[in-house]
C-alpha cells in the first residue's frame, strides 16, 4: 500500500519531524512511503518521489520542510486537479497525510470528492487558527521565536525611554500576540478580537512612568492592521520615542521545540492510522481539551476558529490587577 506526504501553504518548524516520523511509522506498518515535493504544484508537476530513511536521517532539528511547499492557483482548475490523479496513479498512491492549514484540507476535500483519494490534515500553521483544534504543528516554535525577539527588544528598550512596538503573524488571529503579551507582560495587546480602550491605557502608562516606568511594549497582531496607528499613538499620547519592530518570517523558522517535535509523531502515528481505516475519507487531526480526536472535513471547513476565551480573560485579568495596582 503507497501513502505519501505533502506540505502546503505556509511552511512551519514541525514540519521535518512529522516527515521524519512518517517514514519510519509507514515502514513499520509495511506501507511504502512517497514524498510529494512543492505542494499542490509538486502533485500536479509530478513531483513525487519513493521516500527511504536515508532521506529523514539528520532533519528533525531542523525548522521548515525538506519537502518543501508551495500555494496552488492551477489546483482549482479541474484539468490540473486530474492530471494529479494520474500522477498518483502511476505510483498506485491512494492516500495522502497533508501538512497544511484549512486552505489546503479544502483543496483536498474537493480533490477526494473527484478522484476519492483519501487523505487525513495535520492542523500545520503558525496562526494556529484552525476550527476544533487548540493547537497547529509549529505555533509552540512560533511563541518561542517571538519571546526570544521581545526578550532582546527589551534589553535595548530598557536603556532608553521608548515605546516599541511589535508586530506579530497570524493573519486574521490574534493568537500569537496575545500569547506573546501575556508572557512578554506587554503593557499593550493589539488584536482583531478584542477592542482596545486607549484612552484608559494612555492613563494607566502615564501613571507608571510617573512612578518610573522607562519604557513600554505594545505586541500588535497584523491582522489588526493597527501597527502604524499605535506607533503614532505612543508619540503623540505618551510622548514616547517610538521604534516599531515587524518580526515577519523569523516567526515561522527556527529549531522545532520539545513540544512541536512529540506533537508531530503524535499526530503522524494517529493519523497514519486512522488513513488505513476502511471508513476514512477526509479527516483532520484535532488536539482538543488535552485529547486527540478526528474531525469530518466539512465540519472543520464550515466553522470558524475563535481566540479561547480564557486567554481573553487572563490577559484582561493581568491588565486589571496592574491597573489597581
Amino acid at each position: 500500500m503507497a501513502i505519501a506526504i505533502m506540505s502546503s501553504g505556509g511552511d512551519c518548524a514541525g514540519m521535518n519531524p512529522a516527515i521524519k516520523y512518517f517514514v519510519e511509522y509507514s515502514i513499520f506498518k509495511k506501507l511504502n512511503p512517497y514524498f510529494i515535493y512543492d505542494g499542490l504544484e509538486g502533485l500536479i508537476d509530478n513531483k513525487i518521489k519513493k521516500a527511504t530513511f536515508e532521506d529523514v536521517s539528520g532533519i528533525i532539528h531542523l525548522g521548515g520542510t525538506i519537502i518543501r511547499s508551495s500555494r496552488s492557483k492551477r489546483f482549482f482548475d479541474k484539468k490540473y486537479r486530474a492530471q494529479a490523479y494520474k500522477n498518483l496513479k502511476k505510483h498506485k498512491i491512494t492516500k495522502i497525510i497533508v501538512l497544511g492549514g484549512d486552505g489546503s484540507f479544502r483543496a483536498m476535500d474537493v480533490f477526494y470528492n473527484e478522484f476519492k483519494i483519501k487523505f487525513v490534515g495535520i492542523p500545520s500553521t503558525i496562526d494556529n487558527d484552525i476550527f476544533g483544534t487548540d493547537y497547529c504543528l509549529g505555533v509552540d516554535t512560533a511563541l518561542n521565536m517571538i519571546r526570544s525577539a521581545v526578550d532582546a527588544i527589551r534589553d535595548t528598550a530598557s536603556s532608553f525611554r521608548r515605546a516599541f512596538v511589535i508586530e506579530t503573524m497570524g493573519r486574521e488571529c490574534g493568537y500569537l500576540a496575545l500569547v506573546s503579551a501575556i508572557v512578554s507582560g506587554a503593557e499593550i495587546c493589539v488584536i482583531p478580537e478584542m477592542p482596545s480602550d486607549l484612552e484608559y491605557q494612555k492613563n494607566k502608562i502615564e501613571l507608571e512612568i510617573k512612578n518610573g516606568r522607562k519604557y513600554i511594549l505594545a505586541i500588535v497582531a497584523e491582522g489588526s492592521q493597527k501597527t502604524e496607528e499605535i506607533k503614532k499613538w505612543c508619540e503623540n499620547e505618551l510622548k514616547l520615542e517610538t521604534r516599531v519592530t515587524v518580526l515577519g518570517h523569523i516567526q515561522r523558522g527556527g529549531n522545532p521545540t520539545v513540544y512541536d517535535r512529540l506533537m508531530a509523531s503524535e499526530f503522524v502515528k494517529k493519523s497514519i492510522d486512522r488513513i488505513i481505516e476502511k471508513d476514512c475519507k477526509g479527516d483532520v487531526i484535532v488536539y482538543k481539551d488535552s485529547k486527540f480526536d478526528f474531525k469530518n472535513i466539512n465540519e472543520i471547513i464550515s466553522n470558524k476558529y475563535e481566540l479561547p476565551q480564557n486567554l481573553i480573560d487572563l490577559y484582561k485579568e493581568n491588565y486589571c490587577q496592574k491597573c489597581k495596582g
